[in-house]
């Protein structure tokens, strides 16, 4: 087997889900399974923007705190929150006390309720519409892309519909969380487990 460490339970992970008990459980249960309820992909997407330059370590440990902060990542109350909310937000040790992150948040979701009247659909449905016809087949981390032609035009279709902070890279990493593409590598005992793509 090749980029996979096989843990004292005999499961194949990668290196950076192998360690860490908070990322091995992430990776075991939640990461690249199917998310397509608005609320689920508003959450994720918020959650990649505040991740860009940091680790996925830290944002998770944060993620509780993160839901409290923002209700539970309600895209119609988020929405609503004004300079109060913000400046609350901004003193919360307890998450990413980043102003520009902040605010793409609350644009996020407005521009996420926006998208309920769109003819291309809420904002799951548009999301999901750049899932490619093929998804990567890594066998070690070096081989898992960070964009794709699918992020790409994703990253341009957010911002043409006003989303904020959702850069290719960003985009790549929404789609691999939700299960949009697989990049669990292939001898990773999770390869094919979202029920979207093959083994």
């Amino acid at each position: 087997m090749t980029g996979v460490v096989v843990g004292d339970d005999g499961l194949a992970r990668p290196a950076w889900a192998a360690i860490d008990p908070l990322l091995q459980e992430y990776y075991d249960t939640e990461w690249g399974m199917p998310v397509r309820d608005e609320r689920g992909v508003f959450e994720r997407l918020s959650l990649e923007a505040f991740q860009s330059g940091l680790s996925w370590a830290t944002i998770l440990r944060k993620r509780p705190a993160f839901r409290a902060a923002f209700a539970g990542f309600d895209p119609d109350t988020v929405a609503a929150y004004g300079d109060t909310e913000v400046e609350r937000l901004l003193a919360d040790a307890g998450i990413v006390r980043n102003r520009a992150k902040v605010l793409a948040t609350l644009t996020n979701a407005r521009a996420t309720l926006a998208l309920r009247d769109d003819p291309d659909g809420d904002l799951s449905a548009f999301v999901w519409s750049f899932r490619p016809a093929e998804t990567p087949r890594p066998r070690t981390h070096a081989e898992v892309p960070t964009t794709s032609p699918e992020s790409v035009a994703l990253s341009k279709g957010l911002k043409r519909k006003g989303f904020a902070f959702v850069g290719p890279t960003t985009m790549f990493a929404l789609m691999e969380a939700i299960g949009i593409v697989d990049t669990h590598l292939l001898d990773s005992h999770r390869r094919g487990s979202s029920g979207i793509w093959p083994g």
